[in-house]
């Protein structure tokens, strides 16, 4: 199979920004990464030509993609966020690990393998490290329906001899969880219910692809789903949501630069709860249409605030990071507790080496703003990462910023995109080729 990406735009040569100027610009949110990856996974399902449009072009696509290659799905990029994908056979029910544990969103084609095939074997998966994030509720739900699962040296064996059918509720909102059991289900005679599940947006948009195929997913955007399973799914033609967390990311870096920024393709229903708590924050929020943001943070007045992370519609956990990095640089006492993954505080070291007043305790990050200076930083995770690409746009001097492995994974083109909106930002290429 041809490489997706050229070496170039996946290098992950360390960054270096040279901090303190203020973002100003317009830039188009590109294609959601989260919402992209579990549809992947689902065209195991579809044996007939599918055409999805916004897929970015990502690390963690490139490994989405291996593996359902692997498992028969055949792929073709027909433009820069678009492709047709066609599983016109499976030839193959075994994840293979090298790819599962580079990504937990992998684990996601064990329902589909189970609907089209009857049998999976899919390992542990993998990904950022922050946290426990187990697949328990992945694997409850699919045996409460009628699945027989063991795990044999780090692999989940799933075997469905019947069709689907009956309840399940769920312990806790799982976005996963709930996309998995969705998928196991939507091909079949037998009915199902799914209670408590999730009404994430990458969730919802999963639902709305399967409906456009011919699924009969009922409830969407509620907690509860009933699906009548049907005996095959069409072919047919996607277009996968903008990228919330992109869009909050870029949102952020504007406004601890106090800068201007104006998002297009954006979706603002997404955005809601990142964009009132910056309103509470003091920093001026505009809806111009249901797809554009502008964000003015030129105000001298702006002013911590305190984030309670939850689930859609909730101030989501994977922006909490940059939202810390943001508050880093507001005066006063800030606070930040995330009881979604109690752990994932462990950039909280690295903005402090950036000049940052941080302290962890229990599930919750305290904030003292403060003036940031640049230095040497390495990120964990994707998340953690862009957490540390807004402190140093905002910081003064020049921040060495490693781990871009991890960017790669969430955030398409990134120097050409911060610099078009006037952060100073290259690629230690020289660098990169000497530890190499």
């Amino acid at each position: 199979m041809p490489p997706l990406f050229e070496s170039k735009t996946m290098s992950s040569a360390p960054l270096l920004i040279r901090g303190g100027n203020a973002i100003s610009g317009t830039l188009p949110v590109n294609p959601s990464k989260n919402a992209a990856l579990p549809i992947l996974a689902a065209s195991i399902l579809c044996g007939e030509p599918v055409t999805l449009h916004g897929i970015p072009r990502l690390s963690d696509v490139e490994v989405i993609l291996s593996i359902v290659s692997s498992l028969g799905v055949k792929f073709a990029w027909q433009s820069e966020h678009t492709l047709t994908i066609h599983a016109p056979e499976i030839t193959s029910v075994e994840a293979p690990y090298s790819l599962v544990s580079k990504m937990r969103a992998s684990f996601n084609v064990m329902g589909p393998l189970l609907a089209r095939v009857g049998e999976a074997r899919v390992p542990q998966p993998g990904g950022c490290t922050f946290g426990v994030r187990p697949v328990d509720q992945h694997i409850k739900a699919l045996r409460a329906l009628g699945a027989t699962i063991v795990e044999n040296n780090g692999d989940f064996i799933a075997v469905r001899d019947r069709p689907f059918s009956g309840r399940f509720v769920f312990d806790l909102l799982t976005v996963g969880g709930t996309q998995n059991a969705v998928c196991a289900v939507v091909l079949g005679t037998g009915m199902v219910r799914l209670e408590n599940c999730s009404i994430d947006t990458d969730v919802v948009d999963l639902c709305n692809f399967l409906n456009t195929l011919g699924a009969k997913i009922r409830g969407v955007g509620s907690h509860t789903l009933e699906i009548e399973g049907v005996a095959a799914l069409t072919g047919g033609e996607y277009t996968v949501i903008p990228d919330r967390l992109e869009a909050g990311t870029y949102l952020l870096a504007a406004a601890a630069t106090r800068g201007e920024l104006t998002l297009t393709n954006a979706n603002v229903d997404h955005m809601r709860a990142l964009t009132a708590k910056l309103t509470e924050s003091g920093v001026k929020i505009l809806e111009l249409d249901n797809t554009t943001i502008y964000l003015d943070a030129r105000s001298n007045h702006l002013k911590p605030v305190s984030v309670t992370v939850s689930s859609f519609p909730g101030f989501p956990t994977d922006l909490q990071p940059m939202m810390a990095a943001y508050l880093a640089t507001v005066s006063g006492h800030s606070r930040i507790t995330d009881p979604v993954y109690t752990t994932r505080f462990g950039y909280s070291a690295e903005l402090n080496r950036l000049g940052a007043k941080t302290e962890v305790l229990d599930h919750s990050i305290l904030i003292e703003g403060s003036r940031l200076t640049g230095a040497p930083v390495k990120a964990a995770d994707i998340r953690a990462g862009a957490a540390l690409v807004i402190a140093a746009s905002a910081a003064e001097g020049e921040t060495h910023i490693e781990g871009v492995q991890y960017l790669n994974r969430g955030y398409e083109r990134l120097v050409e995109r911060l610099t078009s909106i006037g952060v100073h930002v290259v690629r230690d290429e020289l660098a990169f080729a000497q530890v190499a």
